[in-house]
Order: structure tokens, then C-alpha cells, then sequence
């Protein structure tokens, strides 16, 4: 029902509505639509209307999106469009693009296990290359020459783009965590159960209760790892939980294969994996040598709190802080382009007066000042001193930012002001920005010509214009 990473996301997901409290018929329609999914999962798997394509043994179909008549996936590479039918399992993507007889060619495979640098987006597509619709998820990996864009068509919104773009990111970052640890046999097996079992809770979130869990509220538990600061040290619990589950359990050798009864029976096993085997989406083996036993660890520990718990706990309280540094950064992100120039030059003052100054002192507007200021970077100069200035620089600020801690007690500081400048119409800013462009012309211009002249004395050549 639910994974101890992403529990408490999990509650906070389909008690949303409700102010916190989990209500009977809320705790059912989400048990019936789980169940629904699983059982879908295993109608899949089991052949019914499944896609055909040529699966591994351990490999789970995820979702299908996409119809030959209706509600088509459209790719795009480069400038070609296809549309057709997307699969996601726990290894790969398979799109399969649609004829002009409405049937499906050959699938083409786009590999999420092996370590290929695949890098996925959210990304806006339309007709030939140009930015119109927010409705896309941009794959790349070293094996292809050019980014591929899966758009999902949408009449409102983007939520089928978000729910696969999450998807996908969860099988990529569960085979990065299962490559870096080198997980093999049953623990592997765990690891993919764990991301597949999140898949359909989060499948379930978005039918039953149409919301989406993302950031650090998401469901899905690599995903929130990948997160979430100091996220590495619930993978590192997680991978020493999964060293402690019992060794007898290993795939990939000449094993007989148990039923999940025998399972239970035998040994505590990793609740993911028994799941799967519970709900016939996976089949293990067992050893020939059944005498060798361990005790496993579970999930959850009466009386204590697991390694991946302390962890959890620890990095959700650094994500406090995480989350009120992006508030701050929204607040100050504005929009229009006066004030961003105003709140500029607010951040910029000092170096703004301390170039007044330098300005001030050049002009000789107070020749003493201006005689004080020369005969001290002389002084310097043919001392040897000005090579120390950057170094001093460094210094100095290292100490006042030091003198800050230490006095300021983590007191707050001030407000930080901004007078907005009087909102412009459309047409006074499109005025404006034809002259900031006139002016970015003539820079170039007068920069062109600077050198010019430069190469012509360089080279001791007069340059002739040739049209």
C-alpha cells in the first residue's frame, strides 16, 4: 500500500482534500483503484490487449498510452512527427508509430536500464521545431543522434506529460541506484519492485484523486531521493537494508520457482518484491541448497526506527530550508522588465557609487582628492603593493563575512526596498526596447570600427571596404 520513503507524502496525497484526515471511503477508493491498477498490470502482462513486444522475463508494462484512433502520442525528431503508441516497463520506452492502415509497426526501443547518459525534460513542441505547447517530455541518450520529444495532446492542461515525465524519471533514477550499488539477483528485483509499485501508487494518485505529487511531496521513492538535500544517504540506507534481506533468494542461476505461499512461509522477504510475486507481476527462484537460511530485515522495525527512516527524518528537515530559499527566489523573480532593472540596480548600488567615486576622482572635480588618490596608487605601485590588492580583496571580504556570523546571532536583515518604476503600456515598451536595440547597434557598430582600426595598425595596412 504504500513504501516507508514516501508514506507521509503518500497520507498527505489522498488526505488533501479532507484537511489531514483519512476517512474510510477515502482509504477505500484509494485500496479499489490500486487494486485496479494491479489488476490491469497483470491483464497486461498476462496478454490481454498488450502491445507486441518482444519483453524479458522480469520485465513489467508499466502504462500504454496512445491509440491508433484516438488520443495518439506524437513524436518528433527534428522536423518528422509520428504518431503512434508509447509503453513504458521497468526497462524501456517502446514506441510504436501508426500506418496509414491504423495498425502499429515495429517498436522502436529507447533502452532506460543501461548507463547510455540519458537525460529527460519537460519540453514545449509544435509544428516544425517551433515552442507552442508545454505538453512534451524530450528523451536523449548517447545512442541518439538528435533529441526525441513524446507529446502527449491535451485539450487543458499538461497532467499526462507530468505523470510520464515522473514515470520515466523513476525507472532511470531506479536503474542508476541499482548500477551504483551493483545490485544483482533478488536485490534487484527489490529495487525495480519498489519503483514499479510506486508507478502504480502514483498511477493511482492522479485516477482516483487527480492530483500530482511532485517536488518534495512526490510519491515515488527514487525520485524524492534524487530530491530531496542529502538524498544519497537514504539510497545508502536503503542499499544496506536490502544487504540485510535474506541471501537465499537470488535470480539468474538454475533455481526451481516457489510459489509466494512457499515464500512467506519460509523466510521474512522484501515486502516490494513479494508483492509483485503476491500479485503475479513477478516470479523469483529459490536455491537448490533451501538449508542455507538467514532472517531478513523488514521494511519497518517494531521498536526501533530503520536506517532509512533516520535518514528520511533527516533530510525532510534540511528540505525545509530548501523550500524557504525558493520561496525567497519566486518572490523576487518579477516580471516586468523596468522593474527587474530597478531591483538591478538596487543589488548593484555599491559597485554603482564606488564607480561614481572613481568616475568623481578621474574628472579632477576635487583636485585634492584627486592628488591624494594618484599619489597613493603611485605609493603602491612602486612598492609592489598592487599585486596584493585582489588578495587583500579576498581577504577582506572572508573577514567580513566572518564578523557577520559571528555578531549577527542570526538575526534577520533589513528589508530590502525597491521603488518600482510607473507601469509602461505595451506600446511605450515596445518603443523602449527598439531603442535599447538602436543603442545595442550602435555599441556594435563603434565596436566593429575600434577594431578595425586596431588591425589596420597592427598589420601597417589601410583595410578597403569591398561590398
Amino acid at each position: 500500500m504504500a513504501h516507508p520513503i514516501t508514506v507521509r507524502n503518500l497520507f498527505d496525497a489522498i488526505t488533501n482534500s479532507t484537511g489531514g484526515r483519512l476517512h474510510f471511503l477515502i482509504y477505500h477508493k484509494y485500496l479499489r483503484i490500486l487494486n485496479e491498477a494491479f489488476c490491469s498490470a497483470k491483464r497486461v502482462l498476462g496478454g490481454h490487449r498488450a502491445p507486441a513486444l518482444q519483453l524479458s522475463d522480469d520485465e513489467v508494462i508499466l502504462d500504454i498510452h496512445g491509440a491508433a484512433t484516438t488520443k495518439p502520442v506524437l513524436q518528433h525528431i527534428g522536423t518528422s512527427t509520428w504518431p503512434g503508441r508509447l509503453t513504458l516497463t521497468n526497462h524501456a520506452l517502446y514506441f510504436e508509430a501508426i500506418g496509414v492502415d491504423f495498425s502499429y509497426g515495429e517498436a522502436v526501443v529507447y533502452d532506460l536500464a543501461r548507463d547510455l547518459k540519458q537525460s529527460v525534460k519537460r519540453e514545449s513542441t509544435g509544428p516544425w521545431g517551433a515552442h507552442l505547447f508545454d505538453k512534451a517530455v524530450m528523451y536523449k541518450s548517447s545512442l541518439t543522434s538528435e533529441p526525441v520529444f513524446f507529446e502527449f495532446p491535451q485539450f487543458k492542461g499538461h497532467t499526462r506529460r507530468d505523470y510520464w515525465f515522473a514515470a520515466i524519471k523513476e525507472v532511470l533514477h531506479a536503474h542508476k541506484f541499482i548500477r551504483k550499488y551493483k545490485l544483482a539477483g533478488f536485490q534487484k528485483a527489490e529495487a525495480l519492485s519498489v519503483a514499479t509499485l510506486g508507478i502504480l501508487r502514483y498511477r493511482t494518485v492522479k485516477e482516483g484523486f487527480h492530483i500530482l505529487p511532485a517536488h518534495f511531496k512526490t510519491i515515488l521513492a527514487f525520485n524524492l531521493a534524487e530530491k530531496l538535500p542529502k538524498g544519497d544517504k537514504i539510497l545508502e540506507a536503503l542499499y544496506g537494508q536490502l544487504k540485510q534481506h535474506c541471501p537465499r533468494f537470488r535470480g539468474g542461476q538454475d533455481l526451481g520457482q516457489s510459489s509466494s505461499e512457499e515464500l512467506m512461509l519460509a523466510d521474512p522477504f522484501p515486502l516490494s518484491a513479494y508483492t509483485m510475486v503476491t500479485m503475479g507481476l513477478l516470479k523469483l527462484k529459490e536455491e537448490d541448497n533451501a538449508e542455507e537460511r538467514d532472517f531478513a530485515v523488514r521494511d519497518v522495525q517494531i521498536g526501533g526506527t530503520s536506517s532509512v527512516q533516520m535518514a528520511l527524518e533527516r533530510s525532510v528537515g534540511y528540505s525545509g530550508r530548501v523550500e524557504a530559499a525558493r520561496a525567497t527566489l519566486d518572490q523576487v523573480r518579477v516580471e516586468d522588465i523596468d522593474t527587474n532593472v530597478a531591483v538591478l540596480k538596487e543589488l548593484l548600488f555599491p559597485l554603482i557609487e564606488i564607480g561614481k567615486r572613481l568616475l568623481a576622482l578621474s574628472g579632477w572635480e576635487e583636485p585634492f582628492k584627486s592628488y591624494v588618490f594618484l599619489l597613493c596608487f603611485l605609493y603602491m605601485a612602486y612598492s609592489g603593493w598592487i599585486w596584493l590588492m585582489f588578495p587583500g580583496f579576498l581577504l577582506g571580504s572572508t573577514i567580513f563575512m566572518l564578523w557577520n556570523k559571528h555578531y549577527r546571532h542570526g538575526r534577520s536583515v533589513g528589508a530590502f526596498e525597491i521603488i518600482t518604476p510607473p507601469r509602461r503600456r505595451t506600446v511605450e515598451q515596445l518603443l523602449a526596447l527598439q531603442q535599447a536595440i538602436s543603442q545595442l547597434e550602435a555599441h556594435v557598430q563603434a565596436g566593429n570600427i575600434f577594431l578595425l582600426k586596431l588591425r589596420s595598425l597592427m598589420l601597417a595596412a589601410f583595410p578597403q571596404f569591398v561590398a
